[in-house]
């Protein structure tokens, strides 16, 4: 805790970034030589606070772009190649949480908390540099006599939200801490405990409720919105709130956080109903207000003429691709009309600075820069079931070994690169032109470990295939802009769906909305093409639970939440879960079939998954280890149990 008090201690109030008033969403934190006010200034007048709170939106981790190669899945869904296992994906792998600290992931950076560089932001140090910046402004509210009741409002609930988002995001990865809801002084001793986490979400859960009661659904619709009409898109509203009050209730329901940490995964259907239903309670209203109209917020449409190129159909108004990224649009921030919560990310070629470049084969240079590269494990792929919206497990699934690429789940023809892919469509050298076309079966030129695919797949769901040396969409003229979402619409559906499964099942649903846990798995299959969930997964609870974790594996692949769901449903240390597989097969087709047909198409022999690695996870990796200089500091605060 030393190293937190002393952030919060160090953290000054009488120099502020304020720059003009409600600034656009894209020049945050532009500060201008007499933006440097006094600490009575600052609280006086709406514009001044809200120059003040400015500065924690501008703290919002870039899971992206917080490093040149950055690091945000740790769950069984993706690897690395052996050159980057010094990265957090492969440590994590081996059980090496403590490297949250030293391999420059999100999570910590050693940056300044308040510099405008994107590199510096990281969550640890950032959370409690803002918390005592929420903490200030909640203490200095008195000070805003200058104010219309809208503006009040609305600086209050911006407070609210911020003091309660930084503790949650910090307490999926590190349990219950303290909850920091005063100004510290540095004369006191330093005596705050570790709450459970329970005892944090409840804490968690008034402040982000005061926000929602306080904040408007649009500021378009405000009077304080005004000048910034149509660039409000990133500022707190009631849905966001609304959004994190039934996550953070869900998350405090779920078996981890209701049964402790422990082997074994037999309480990992057992959820805390009371949590739960209040989870289901927040996510209706939240969902009644979306699904009447009064909301900014749809899910985007998944309506290509190419699919495998993300090219939108004539009609398409908006695109499911669009929420992660956007090229050729003056770098226009992702996330179209269904991200929810999102920090700023400002771009001019800065996705560009590689992650543009770790997700495709570097063999004979057909992506440049470091030969690191995101791929999906043939075990998460294999999560992607059948346009029938069966697993492939099943037994009726129709699933065939010898064309596994047919009738899969539209999904995974938008996320998935696979064997046959019409990679390039631009102009290559002659010793790249044999890559034109991927060779990913086993022993194809694709598949060397140690600069293509080790699993048999790429991903190209935030990042598309076309960001390579021949068709060049990572140039300058390409305008990439990328973005992960912190929360989306359909993330709501499905947080929605495992709430009211948890205690009613299929059929559970909120006591404010008429759709049911069934009906919401089903509109997010709906949007894609896929079937609806089928009755023998329906008329079994376990079954259909099963099925809402499966849904949320596909529909959020690589998006960084697979790592906290297993955590919190206690399959962490599970198998199959624990393993990390390769797709393996002979391809049956020439190289010409590729150039005239579908790869999905194909024929294949002798299909089978094998074990890249397994992960030896025990109780203690269910939360990450406390830094230690922290924990030595007063017997309060305990480090985490194992570490």
């Amino acid at each position: 805790m030393k190293k937190i008090y002393k952030t919060f201690l160090r953290t000054c109030f009488f120099s502020l970034l304020l720059g003009t008033s409600l600034m656009s969403c894209s020049d945050y934190l532009d500060k201008q030589p007499e933006a440097t006010v006094s600490g009575e200034e600052a609280f006086k007048n709406f514009r001044n606070f809200q120059g003040y709170i400015e500065e924690i939106y501008n703290c919002i981790p870039d899971k992206e772009k917080c490093n040149y190669c950055p690091s945000w899945n740790w769950g069984d869904d993706e690897i690395f190649n052996p050159e980057a296992d010094n990265r957090m994906t492969h440590q994590a792998d081996l059980g090496n949480f403590r490297a949250w600290q030293s391999t420059g992931n999100w999570l910590y950076k050693s940056g300044s908390p308040s510099s405008g560089a994107g590199f510096d932001h990281s969550l640890w140090p950032q959370s409690w540099y803002c918390i005592r910046k929420a903490n200030l402004g909640l203490a200095n509210l008195d000070k805003l006599t200058t104010a219309t009741q809208e503006e009040k409002d609305i600086i209050a609930g911006q407070l609210y939200f911020f003091r309660a988002w930084w503790h949650f995001e910090l307490i999926q990865y590190f349990g219950g801490l303290p909850y920091v809801d005063q100004v510290q002084d540095s004369k006191v001793k330093l005596e705050l405990p570790r709450l459970t986490y329970q005892e944090c979400a409840d804490k968690i859960a008034a402040d982000f409720r005061k926000a929602a009661d306080l904040l408007p659904l649009n500021w378009d619709d405000t009077d304080v919105g005004k000048d910034t009409q149509g660039k409000n898109q990133l500022r707190l509203n009631k849905i966001m709130a609304l959004g994190y009050l039934g996550k953070n209730y869900l998350w405090a329901g779920s078996p981890l956080m209701k049964n402790g940490a422990q082997v074994g995964g037999s309480q990992t259907y057992n959820y805390d109903d009371a949590y739960c239903k209040k989870a289901a309670e927040a996510f209706g209203e939240l969902l009644g207000l979306v699904q009447s109209g009064q909301t900014q917020y749809e899910l985007a449409e998944f309506n290509y003429k190419n699919i495998y190129n993300h090219e939108k159909a004539s009609d398409a108004v908006s695109c499911f691709s669009d929420i992660f990224y956007t090229t050729r649009q003056n770098w226009l921030m992702p996330g179209s009309v269904e991200a929810i919560f999102r920090g700023p990310s400002r771009d001019a070629n800065s996705s560009n600075w590689n992650t543009a470049k770790v997700f495709g084969p570097k063999v004979a240079n057909l992506i440049t820069q470091d030969n690191v590269i995101h791929q999906p494990t043939a075990n998460m792929v294999n999560m992607y079931g059948m346009a029938n919206g069966l697993p492939l497990d099943d037994p009726n699934s129709g699933f065939d070994p010898s064309h596994p690429f047919k009738n899969r789940d539209p999904r995974f023809y938008h996320d998935i690169v696979f064997d046959g892919f019409h990679y390039v469509y631009g102009t290559l050298t002659a010793e790249q032109e044999p890559y034109r076309y991927c060779e990913l079966y086993t022993g194809g030129n694709m598949r060397p470990v140690e600069n293509a695919s080790r699993t048999g797949y790429f991903i190209q769901k935030l990042v598309p295939h076309t960001c390579n040396q021949g068709d060049k969409t990572y140039d300058w003229g390409g305008n990439f802009h990328c973005y992960l979402p912190y929360m989306r619409l359909s993330d709501i559906y499905l947080m929605y769906a495992e709430a009211c499964a948890s205690f009613g099942g299929a059929n559970g649903r909120a006591s404010n909305l008429q759709l049911t846990a069934e009906g919401a798995i089903n509109k997010i299959r709906e949007r894609c093409g896929a079937a609806h969930v089928a009755a023998s997964y329906v008329n079994d609870n376990h079954k259909f639970m099963d099925e809402i974790r499966r849904e949320r594996a596909v529909e959020l692949a690589f998006e960084g939440f697979r790592f906290n769901d297993l955590q919190r449903w206690l399959l962490l240390t599970e198998y199959p879960y624990t393993v990390k597989t390769s797709q393996e097969f002979d391809r049956m087709e020439s190289a010409d079939f590729f150039k005239a047909n579908d790869p999905r198409d194909a024929r294949v022999a002798n299909f089978r998954q094998e074990v890249i690695l397994t992960r030896n996870f025990s109780v203690k990796h269910y939360w990450f280890p406390l830094p230690d200089n922290d924990v030595y500091l007063y017997p309060e605060f305990p480090q985490n149990p194992g570490w």
